[in-house]
């Protein structure tokens, strides 16, 4: 089988550039473009020396390049890394342009920018207009766990907190174990924050220390309450707090919430078995019998849960990388079924371990 044409817009950033790595590695995509219009004809492996091995001599294409590949290549796989409020433009643009030339990309958008329903609930987050309204309904934002097949022909990843909140908390709804009031509270690494320094990622700043931010007021907060009422049909109450943990990769988050009535007197091995049978067959999804660790997951598209309850609250903990499983690795995944390939195609690589 020919390799599918891969296309990475907004292509200097960490999870960009966690995209190339798995699109290097990955036995049916093959990079073509890689779009930055900041460093058009640069080196793409100057921007990330890890990758050079698999990037070779590689270039920054510009928007311009990138568009005439997208409107003469049949067939393409496109991600978005693109910041959010640019993203959504940028995409409805090469789609026109794709849709005039009579050409099929596939477009798996990692912003936020398409994973809102409506461009009002986008604009009451982002507190900005929405750069493409009309094209909002060409798009389904759901984890690849949570939605069999996407009805759309383009998909918006979840966030990274999202994802993790998500894998925990929608089994717990979908199942009626709980009353629908959560309490999640998450700690990210500071890629997390992107590849421009701030004051939240700053090594001195960051390093040995542990704090809150955005306590029950962060953007992801109205996310993941959509598309767990998309996937689980209960509007439920999550309660965030997320904060800045002192390593560079990975999210371990703890849901909390009280049992419903019927469900008063679970025990911690039952809880344990209907999880594992919730994630039946998801590749990706792994219910273990101990608290998780986030060396167990990072660089990889694997998530971890664990889950305890005393018969009247329950708390599931959830580990991830955040920039593949939370981001780059989760778009591969839906790339993957878009293109009608099997979902866990080149992503089954372990972690690394000690990092």
């Amino acid at each position: 089988m020919n390799k599918i044409p891969t296309l990475v817009l907004g292509g200097t950033g960490y999870v960009a550039g966690e995209v190339l790595r798995l699109v290097a590695g990955h036995p049916q995509l093959e990079i073509v473009g890689v779009m930055s219009d900041s460093q058009p004809g640069e080196s793409v492996a100057k921007a990330f020396s890890h990758l050079a091995p698999a990037l070779g001599d590689l270039r920054f294409l510009s928007e311009s390049d990138i568009t005439t590949l997208i409107t003469t290549l049949p067939t393409s796989a496109v991600f978005s890394a693109a910041p959010h409020g640019v993203s959504a433009a940028l995409i409805d643009k090469l789609l026109r342009a794709a849709e005039a030339a009579g050409t099929h990309p596939h477009v798996v958008d990692i912003s936020a920018d398409y994973r809102y329903a409506s461009a009002e609930a986008y604009a009451a987050v982002y507190k900005h207009p929405h750069g493409a309204p009309s094209r909002l309904k060409d798009f389904t934002c759901a984890l690849p766990e949570h939605l069999k097949k996407s009805p759309t022909l383009h998909v918006a990843h979840p966030g990274c907190f999202a994802t993790a909140t998500l894998l925990a908390s929608v089994p717990l709804l979908s199942l009626g174990l709980i009353q629908p009031t959560l309490f999640v509270s998450g700690v990210t690494g500071s890629t997390g924050s992107g590849r421009k320094p701030v004051d939240g990622t700053h090594h001195p700043t960051r390093h040995s220390d542990l704090y809150a931010y955005n306590a029950l007021a962060h953007r992801h907060a109205p996310e993941i309450t959509a598309c767990a009422a998309a996937a689980s049909g209960i509007t439920a109450n999550f309660a965030f707090v997320p904060h800045s943990g002192p390593f560079a990769r990975g999210i371990h988050v703890t849901v909390q919430a009280t049992l419903a009535t019927a469900h008063s007197g679970l025990d911690t091995q039952t809880l344990l078995a209907k999880l594992r049978n919730f994630y039946e067959g998801s590749t990706f999804v792994n219910v273990v019998d101990a608290p998780p660790r986030l060396k167990d997951v990072v660089a990889s598209n694997y998530a971890r849960l664990h889950a305890s309850t005393d018969g009247r609250t329950i708390a599931v903990m959830c580990v991830i990388d955040n920039l593949t499983k939370g981001a780059a690795g989760g778009a591969v995944q839906w790339m993957n079924r878009l293109l009608n390939l099997p979902e866990h195609t080149g992503l089954t690589a372990p972690a690394a371990g000690w990092t």
